[in-house]
């Protein structure tokens, strides 16, 4: 048990070691010397930070404090005690680790990319250990236990304009503002990506009275096992079976043109699928 609890600790502070680097190569090394009007309480801190010269990462702890004990009850005492762990290595690595390496002072437009991609591959990683960076993520995560529909990038993105707007209306700089929210979009969408989008497909629902034929179809063509539904039209009465499949982006287009082949009359609706899970698929 206790073996088992190590290594679980060890991956835990390995995957907060790899996320933290990669939130700090993007805060310090690509936005700090570009001056971006960054988002969330690092955002706040490069401010600080571009002021009074204060470093980042303690200026981050410390402006966590008051969200922490705020936001305690709604994430509980397990996720709390993940999350200090996760922002206090984060935030040694961002003022002792990553100013070892170089700092980008090249074009704004591609620090603000690399930002976004590295800061956005950081928080993921994290997130998904069920995890946070504390601040802002304290109050996202919080959200999205009230509001479960919603993804997290999405929750990012919303609270992150909102900072990066006033980031930018207080230091007056328009391109930097414009940058801000490059920035922020490019983060939540590889956040989105990596926790939803590495097992992303496609689903595909086919009403069609050939239902059992165009199963034996996809099946033959694209490898993919589909479930059949009973279905009946709402306004004709006839009886119709329904084929459900759950498949790659690439093997949609085989399924799509398989179905015209069989059923010219089928009526096919094809939907984004977030994250399929089971046989064929990604396992738990």
């Amino acid at each position: 048990m206790k073996k088992t609890n190590i290594k679980k600790l060890a991956y835990d502070i390995m995957i907060d070691v790899a996320g933290g680097i990669l939130i700090g190569i993007g805060i310090y090394n690509f936005a700090a010397n570009a001056s971006f009007p960054l988002a969330g309480i690092s955002g706040i801190a490069l401010i600080f930070y571009h002021l009074f010269g204060l470093p980042i990462g303690w200026v981050t702890m410390l402006l966590n404090v008051p969200i922490a004990i705020g936001c305690y009850k709604t994430l509980g005492k397990e996720f709390f005690i993940r999350s200090v762990r996760s922002v206090i290595i984060t935030s040694l690595i961002i003022d002792y680790v990553v100013p070892l390496l170089p700092v980008y002072s090249g074009d704004r437009m591609l620090a603000a990319i690399c930002t976004g991609i590295f800061s956005g591959l950081g928080y993921a990683l994290i997130f998904m250990n069920n995890s946070s960076t504390g601040g802002m993520d304290f109050i996202t995560v919080a959200i999205k236990v009230k509001r479960p529909h919603l993804t997290l990038g999405r929750i990012v993105f919303i609270t992150d304009a909102i900072i990066v707007a006033i980031g930018g209306a207080i230091f007056k700089d328009v391109d930097g503002t414009i940058y801000g929210f490059i920035i922020t979009y490019l983060l939540t969408l590889v956040i989105d990506k990596i926790m939803y989008g590495i097992d992303s497909g496609k689903m595909t629902l086919i009403v069609t009275e050939k239902g059992q034929e165009v199963a034996d179809k996809i099946d033959k063509y694209s490898g993919r096992g589909s479930t059949l539904l009973k279905g009946r039209g709402s306004y004709s009465g006839i009886e119709k079976e329904v084929v459900m499949c759950a498949c790659n982006n690439k093997q949609m287009y085989t399924i799509r043109k398989m179905v015209r082949e069989v059923d010219p009359s089928a009526f096919t609706v094809i939907m984004e699928s977030n994250e399929v899970v089971g046989e064929g698929f990604k396992e738990e």
